[in-house]
């Protein structure tokens, strides 16, 4: 660039010319390009590779714990594979990547046992229960009818659980009716209201957690029937659980809505909200998946308490319906009581009102899972109909020829 100076003229500048586009040649003897994997789907080597270090680690496994040490236990056997496999996947992932490749693999391996291992002693529980329990359960009695007038060496054409099923839901749906709204307006205030109270209610939430669960039974026992003088019944049971569930239902729902975006909240109090209408319509339905969560981890806590059942609620044969009229029976007392008699009978009695109680937890969680799902409206939006396009007018010259 250059510039004049000392002349009327006005300056003048020197330009330089933009480079010129310069299209890039194609090469048709190029070989085709390597297809690139992302980081959920491994290319065929890979594959190959984390497998046949896993088929590898089982060889060294087994030389080990076989052949030069004694060794020969299955739990040995697999701990043994399990850290030959991680340090033959470092080796191979050592080989075909840097230190990035190796940690990845790694952690990807130890999560992966990790996750393998509490389903094998979640399925071996389910299965060893049911096996010990099936013979009860083919008997339609079992389901239908109560222990009145049924002894404990009695086969298992006489009898049934049902009174201890009709309890166990009894106690938990009063409780759950006691809970929810206690727990999650407890984790509404922590999350929503803040404040220095907000943090000492959070402190004895999180205290509360590690409650002993013969503690509550004693609170309620001390409380309800000694010192009100209420009878043993299906309420004082359902008091005892609520006090078991309601600070785990409120610390998971106060760590639910946090994890909600803050944008939500500031959106909605922008668009003119309040904060009781941005709660109710935008922060719970956003959350709703993760409180059921919540609900599920204290009903898992819950169903099967057996000391405040047995401080609080006592043992009855015969079906009651009243949660107010006098003891009521359930499902983790009646095990109890069956498995302390020490007849074979009544023990796999037990193992089956056990499964009963597995499969009890199982529909719960199912109706709390499709409670959490997200409601779809049966209305179908109107398509969009795009307007048609209009040419511009335009000046029409006619031709004087």
């Amino acid at each position: 660039m250059t510039l004049t100076h000392g002349s009327a003229q006005p300056p003048t500048y020197d330009v330089a010319a933009p480079p010129a586009t310069v299209l890039p040649s194609y090469d048709e003897d190029a070989p085709p390009p390597v297809p690139r994997f992302g980081l959920g789907r491994p290319s065929p080597d890979e594959r190959f590779a984390r497998g046949g270090s896993w088929v590898a680690a089982l060889g060294l496994a087994w030389l080990i714990t076989q052949r030069l040490l004694p060794l020969g236990g299955l739990p040995w056997f697999l701990l043994t594979w399990f850290v030959l496999g991680l340090v033959v996947t470092a080796v191979t992932a050592s080989m075909s990547g840097g230190m990035v490749e190796v940690k990845d693999r790694v952690a990807a391996s130890v999560i992966t046992g990790a996750a393998l291992v509490v389903g094998a002693a979640v399925v071996s529980t389910v299965v060893f229960v049911t096996a010990r329990g099936w013979k009860p359960l083919l008997h339609v009695n079992f389901w239908t009818d109560d222990m009145s007038g049924v002894g404990p060496k009695d086969g298992f054409e006489n009898g049934g659980v049902l009174h201890a099923i009709t309890g166990s839901a009894i106690e938990l749906g009063i409780a759950l009716l006691i809970t929810l709204p206690l727990g999650i307006g407890t984790a509404v205030f922590m999350t929503e209201i803040g404040g220095k109270f907000a943090r000492i209610v959070r402190t004895v939430v999180e205290a509360m957690t590690a409650l002993p669960s013969i503690v509550a039974g004693l609170f309620i026992y001390t409380v309800f029937i000694i010192a009100l003088g209420y009878p043993r019944s299906g309420l004082a049971a359902a008091l005892a659980i609520s006090v078991m569930i309601l600070p785990i239902i409120a610390r998971a729902s106060d760590v639910v809505l946090r994890v909600v975006p803050g944008g939500l909240r500031e959106a909605s109090l922008a668009l003119g909200a309040s904060r009781w209408r941005t709660v109710w319509h935008v922060v719970l339905p956003t959350a709703r998946p993760g409180l059921a969560t919540a609900v599920i981890l204290g009903v898992a806590r819950g169903v099967g308490e057996t000391s405040p059942v047995l401080l609080t609620s006592g043992a009855a044969a015969f079906l009651v319906t009243n949660p107010t009229d006098g003891v009521m029976n359930s499902l983790p007392l009646f095990i109890y009581s069956n498995v302390r008699s020490g007849e074979p009978v009544a023990i796999e009695r037990a193992f089956a009102a056990a499964t009963a109680l597995l499969f009890l937890v199982l529909v719960l969680f199912t109706i709390a899972r499709l409670l959490a799902r997200p409601r779809r409206s049966g209305r179908r939006r109107p398509a969009l109909r795009r307007p048609a396009l209009r040419r511009p007018a335009t000046d029409t010259v006619k031709d004087p020829s």
